[in-house]
C-alpha cells in the first residue's frame, strides 16, 4: 500500500488538480480567535476576503459544484540571547521562510468534497537537524503534501434530519488536540505555537479517518490513525501512507456552552510497537487535553491543560530519561486595542516531566546551532520548561494580511547537564501572515 517517492511525484499534478474545497470534520473547529470581518481597507481588502481562489461555482452542475485554489506565505523573523547549560552565553538572528502552501478543492457530486496541499518551500537554514534535513538550504518549488483528504456529507446524502452535521473524511488529516492544535497556522495569535501544543500536536498530519458529528452546541469526532510515518521522519511516504504499521485512536468532544464560552476534550491513544519494527508517528502512549475558549467585549481568554505518557522503548522512545508521564498548561489572555485592528497577547506556558529530560524547548530557533562552543539542541530536553510570551498583531486585511511582532523569555531545568543545570533564552519575534 505504500508509494515509492517516484510514483508519488509523477502523480503530483493530477491530485492538485483533481481534488478540493474538503471539509475535513463536520461543523467547524474551535479557533483560538475568531477571524473578524476584513476591515474596509480599499479593494485590495474586500478583494482578498471575498475567496478569490474561488474559480468555478456552481451548485446545479451535478459532477462539479465548485472548484477553487488558495496559498499562504509565512515568513518569520527572530534574534535571540541566551545561556546554555554549561554557562555559555549566545546570540543570533534569523530568517526563515516559514510556510509557502498551496492547495486545491473541489466539491463534487454533490456529496463529495476535496482537498489537498503542497509545501512548496523547505528552509533548513535554521535547524539544528540541517544536514540530514536538507544540508542548511533553502529549496523552492514542490517539497512534500501537507493535508490531502476526502470527505463524505452522509447527512445531506442520506437526509439524516436527526443532527446538524454527519461527515467521514479519509486521507492524511490534521492532528488536532489542544486550543493552538485545532488553530489554524493562519490564525495563530502568537508568531509559533507553544513548546507544549507542538510536544503533542507536532504537526505529523497521519493517514487516517474521521467521523464526525454534531447536534446543537455539541460536536464529537472518533479517528483512527495509522503510525505510518513521513519520510522525512524517517517513513517511507510523502502523501496518503498505508497501514502496514501501527495504529492510534482519537477522541474529541466540543460543547459551546454559550455564544462567548466553549469547551473541548481531546485524547490521543497510541498503539503502535516499534519494538516489533512499527513506525510510531506519535512519539508517546498517550495524551490528553482540556482547552477552553472564553470572549466577552474586545477581552478573551484561551486555556489548555495536557496530560501524558512519554511512552517506551515501544513508541520509540529509547531514552529512559526521555520516558514517563508529563503535564502542562498554557494560559493565553488576549486584548483588541482597536477593534479588529490592532491586538495584544500574552502567552504563559509550564510544562514538566516525570523523568530528567521528559520536555524539550520548541524546535524554533533556540535549539539552532549558536557555534563551535554552544550547541544548545544537545541539552535541550530537561524536567520543567516554562516560557512568557507578549506581543502585538497588526491586521492589516483581517487574518488574510498580518504583522505579528513578540518577545518570549524561556528557561528550562536540565538535571545534572553542565555547570547550573539551566538554560534560558530572550527571543524577539517577527512574523509575516498571508493567505488567499
Amino acid at each position: 500500500m505504500k508509494k515509492s517517492l517516484h510514483a508519488i511525484r509523477t502523480g503530483l499534478p493530477v491530485v492538485c488538480f483533481g481534488l478540493i474545497q474538503a471539509s475535513a470534520l463536520a461543523g467547524e473547529p474551535p479557533v483560538i480567535a475568531p477571524a473578524p470581518e476584513p476591515a474596509s481597507n480599499g479593494d485590495w481588502c474586500e478583494w482578498l476576503g471575498n475567496k478569490p481562489g474561488t474559480l468555478y461555482k456552481n451548485s446545479e452542475n451535478p459532477f462539479i459544484q465548485e472548484f477553487s485554489v488558495g496559498g499562504r506565505f509565512h515568513w518569520n523573523a527572530a534574534y535571540l540571547s541566551g545561556d546554555d547549560t554549561s554557562g555559555y552565553k549566545f546570540s543570533d538572528s534569523h530568517t526563515e521562510f516559514r510556510r509557502f502552501r498551496l492547495n486545491a478543492g473541489a466539491t463534487v457530486f454533490n456529496y463529495f468534497t476535496l482537498k489537498a496541499y503542497a509545501n512548496m518551500v523547505f528552509d533548513t537554514t535554521n535547524r539544528i537537524l540541517a544536514a540530514p534535513f536538507g544540508g542548511g538550504k533553502v529549496r523552492w518549488g514542490y517539497h512534500d503534501f501537507d493535508q490531502a483528504h476526502i470527505t463524505f456529507d452522509a447527512k445531506k446524502a442520506f437526509g439524516i434530519d436527526s443532527v446538524d452535521g454527519l461527515s467521514l473524511a479519509y486521507g492524511r488529516l490534521k492532528n488536532e488536540i489542544t486550543a493552538e492544535g485545532w488553530t489554524s497556522s493562519k490564525k495563530l495569535l502568537t508568531v509559533e505555537r507553544s513548546a507544549l501544543a507542538n510536544k503533542v500536536f507536532f504537526g505529523g498530519l497521519p493517514t487516517g479517518s474521521t467521523l464526525s458529528v454534531s447536534k446543537g452546541a455539541w460536536d464529537f469526532a472518533a479517528s483512527i490513525y495509522s503510525t505510518d510515518a513521513l519520510i522525512p521522519l524517517g517513513g517511507n511516504t510523502e502523501f496518503i501512507g498505508g497501514w502496514n504499521d501501527g495504529l492510534a485512536y482519537r477522541g474529541s468532544v466540543g460543547f459551546a456552552a454559550t455564544d462567548n464560552f466553549r469547551l473541548r476534550w481531546d485524547v490521543i491513544y497510541n498503539d503502535a510497537d516499534f519494538n516489533s519494527g512499527d513506525d510510531s508517528l506519535f512519539r508517546y502512549k498517550w495524551v490528553t487535553s482540556l482547552s477552553s475558549e472564553y470572549s466577552c467585549g474586545n477581552w478573551g481568554l484561551v486555556t489548555d491543560l495536557v496530560y501524558g505518557d512519554n511512552g517506551d522503548s515501544g513508541n520509540g522512545v529509547l531514552n529512559p530519561d526521555r520516558q514517563g508521564d508529563f503535564w502542562g498548561v498554557v494560559v493565553m489572555p488576549y486584548y483588541w486595542i482597536v477593534e479588529d485592528k490592532l491586538q495584544g497577547v500574552l502567552r504563559y506556558q509550564y510544562q514538566g516531566s516525570e523523568e530528567d529530560r521528559g520536555v524539550r524547548v520548541y524546535s524554533r530557533y533556540a535549539r539552532a546551532d549558536h557555534g563551535p562552543v554552544v550547541n544548545v539542541g544537545q541539552n535541550s530536553r530537561g524536567n520543567a520548561h516554562h516560557s512568557i510570551y507578549g506581543g502585538v498583531n497588526y491586521l492589516l486585511c483581517g487574518h488574510n494580511l498580518k504583522l505579528q511582532a513578540g518577545l518570549e523569555y524561556e528557561w528550562l531545568n536540565v538535571p545534572g547537564a553542565g555547570t547550573d543545570g539551566d538554560f534560558s533564552a530572550l527571543t524577539t519575534w517577527f512574523g509575516f501572515r498571508s493567505y488567499f
